[in-house]
């Protein structure tokens, strides 16, 4: 068993169900993102977890206790909301110190405490500021050391990043990493930001509509999508519609309005199925040389990358190319398509699963 275990957990109001069968062990000092679109239920897992509301259904289990029904003083977690929640009238220190102070810790203790955990988030010099006299970075770190100093088992995070602008916010997403890892404590961070998931987590919780779709590393989640769901929320991919054609020499795949046949291996039943390719994944080559051939309908530059839109016979297909330079082909020009076939998925068209990974 895991450290922290949530087995069957549910989350019913009425015939509603936010969370359902939620199952999943936490082992002690990963960082777990639970990933998903407003309303998958993810906000409610945590908001269960911390105690905050009660499981319908489902045990929670923290280091082998059973913490389902005890109130959140009890169960002694570390929570940082969306809104950081700093008391406005409290200097940096004395917000950090609240919970000791709490907990009856005497002054001098305290004060050691503080300003050992001021200095993991790099705020000593800040110590006697006030919360309106900071950043929305800065406030974040304070609402962090506020979580840390109590020294709790389980850190949870909800949408710690989401009120930063952008730069600030990737900027934060690797320091909030490095003092995960400094302190080593197990953490769980709600977001609907997909790169935040992918960059800082060791384990990516993906959730739908209340129930998980996938639990995995961010690599083999982004490179190996369980469904069709999954390929367009984790980062972006093409979807061409295609069929399983049974042959003499074995199976082959019919891209839909193409020529296209593709050689394939496995077993695939027979009728629709759906090949997901993410646009990196594309190059462009000349019109002759491409799996597909199409013309470059629009164009954009991204900085770092071109994101190009070309109008083939299977549709509309996204490719990204890396800037190295020299611009893309313009729009109205015609281009070749190609990919290898190893690094595309094969999904049920209906968005059943995963026929091949």
């Amino acid at each position: 068993m895991g450290f922290l275990h949530l087995e069957r957990v549910s989350k019913l109001y009425g015939e509603f169900a936010a969370v359902r069968d939620f199952d999943l062990e936490i082992e002690q000092g990963e960082f777990i993102s639970l990933l998903g679109p407003s309303g998958c239920g993810k906000t409610t897992t945590l908001q269960m977890i911390a105690g905050l509301v009660a499981p319908t259904n489902g045990r929670i289990a923290l280091d082998g206790r059973d913490i389902t029904r005890e109130k959140p003083a009890r169960r002694g977690l570390g929570v940082v909301f969306q809104s950081y929640a700093l008391f406005p009238h409290m200097t940096v220190a004395q917000n950090v110190a609240f919970g000791l102070e709490m907990r009856k810790i005497a002054k001098a203790e305290r004060d050691r405490q503080v300003a050992e955990i001021l200095s993991l988030v790099q705020l000593t010099a800040l110590a006697d500021r006030y919360p309106r006299e900071m950043s929305g970075g800065q406030r974040q770190r304070v609402a962090i050391a506020r979580a840390l100093v109590i020294k709790p088992p389980v850190l949870l995070l909800d949408e710690p990043l989401s009120n930063l602008d952008a730069k600030l916010r990737e900027e934060m997403q690797f320091e909030l990493r490095r003092i995960q890892r400094v302190v080593g404590i197990t953490t769980i961070m709600v977001t609907h930001d997909q790169a935040e998931a992918l960059s800082i987590s060791d384990r990516v919780v993906v959730m739908e509509g209340g129930r998980i779709t996938q639990v995995d590393h961010p690599y083999s989640l982004y490179e190996h999508p369980k469904n069709n769901f999954i390929s367009s929320f984790v980062g972006k991919s093409n979807f061409l519609a295609a069929r399983a054609v049974k042959e003499t020499a074995g199976v082959s795949l019919l891209v839909d309005n193409t020529d296209l046949k593709i050689p394939a291996t496995g077993n695939y039943p027979g009728g629709e199925l759906c090949l997901s390719v993410r646009p990196e994944k594309i190059r462009l080559t000349d019109p002759a040389g491409g799996m597909l051939c199409g013309s470059i309908s629009s164009r954009y530059f991204l900085g770092n990358q071109w994101l190009l839109s070309v109008a083939t016979p299977a549709g509309e297909i996204s490719v990204s190319v890396a800037n190295l330079g020299a611009p893309p082909p313009s729009e109205g020009e015609v281009t070749g398509l190609a990919w290898n076939m190893e690094e595309c998925r094969i999904l049920a068209a209906e968005q059943e699963g995963i026929l091949q990974s």
